[in-house]
C-alpha cells in the first residue's frame, strides 16, 4: 500500500542585505509561518518612507492576504498619492511589533524587552482594481474583528472613492524575536535587586454598546 508523503513546510524567505540584522543575528528568522503569525496577531503597522528628502513613519491599519499586505489610507494622504503617482511605486519599510514582556535585570544596562517583530522592505503600489480593492477592505475589517466584514454595510461608491489602499508584497521580509529572562553579568548575580520578567499581554475587554444602539440588537457571537 502506498503511503502519502507528508506535506512539506513552506520555504523560508530569502535573506537579503536589508533583512540581515547587524546585531543579535541569532534572534532573526526568515520562517514564513512565524512571520505570518506575527503579522496576523497585531493590529497596527508603522509605514516608513521618504518625503521631500526626510524620513516619515506613519501608524496605520493593515491586513495580510496570502503573500501580500494591504495598508489602509485616505486618498488625500501623502504616501497614497506618492504610490499612485510614481510609476515604479513607493519604496517603503513596514514594521509590526508585539511586546511580550519587560525584562528587568540587576543592572540598568541589561534591561530589555521580550518581543516579536517583523520588518518588510519593498515597493508599495496603490490598489486601483475595484475587485481587489473590495477584497482588501474586507480583509482589513476581518483582520481587526473576524466575522465583521459580513456583519456590516459594505462601503458605497462614495466611500470607496474616499478610501485608498496600498499593496505591498511579502518578498524581502524578516522576523526578530527575544524570549527568556535577563542576561545579567555573573558578577551582578549577588546584587540585592529583583530580576525577572513582567509579562505584557493584549486582551479585549467587554463590548461597550453605542448609546444609540437599539436594545433589541443582539451582541454578535464573534464578539
Amino acid at each position: 500500500m502506498e503511503t502519502a508523503m507528508p506535506e512539506t513546510a513552506e520555504a523560508p524567505y530569502e535573506p537579503t542585505d536589508r533583512t540581515i540584522p547587524t546585531r543579535s543575528r541569532e534572534r532573526a528568522s526568515y520562517d514564513r509561518e512565524l512571520v505570518h503569525s506575527i503579522l496576523d496577531t497585531a493590529y497596527v503597522c508603522h509605514l516608513g518612507f521618504v518625503r521631500d528628502g526626510a524620513p516619515v513613519v506613519l501608524p496605520t491599519l493593515y491586513a495580510r492576504v496570502g503573500e501580500r499586505l494591504y495598508v489602509h489610507g485616505s486618498t488625500g494622504s501623502r504616501p497614497l498619492r506618492m504610490a499612485g503617482e510614481a510609476d515604479p511605486g513607493l519604496p517603503v519599510c513596514l514594521t509590526v511589533t508585539h511586546v511580550d514582556g519587560l525584562v528587568l535585570a540587576r543592572s540598568a544596562f541589561h534591561h530589555s524587552l521580550n518581543y516579536r517583530s517583523v520588518v518588510v522592505h519593498g515597493t508599495a503600489r496603490q490598489v486601483t482594481d475595484p475587485s481587489e480593492k473590495r477584497t482588501a477592505l474586507d480583509a482589513l475589517v476581518e483582520h481587526a474583528v473576524p466575522g465583521r466584514s459580513t456583519d456590516s454595510r459594505p462601503a458605497n461608491t462614495k466611500e470607496l472613492a474616499a478610501t485608498a489602499v496600498l499593496r505591498l508584497d511579502l518578498a524581502e521580509v524578516s522576523a526578530k524575536t527575544r524570549t527568556g529572562g535577563p542576561n545579567d553579568d555573573p558578577a551582578d548575580l549577588d546584587l540585592p535587586y529583583w530580576a525577572g520578567v513582567v509579562p505584557v499581554t493584549t486582551t479585549r475587554g467587554l463590548p461597550d454598546p453605542s448609546p444609540d444602539l437599539s436594545p433589541s440588537t443582539p451582541l454578535p457571537a464573534y464578539l
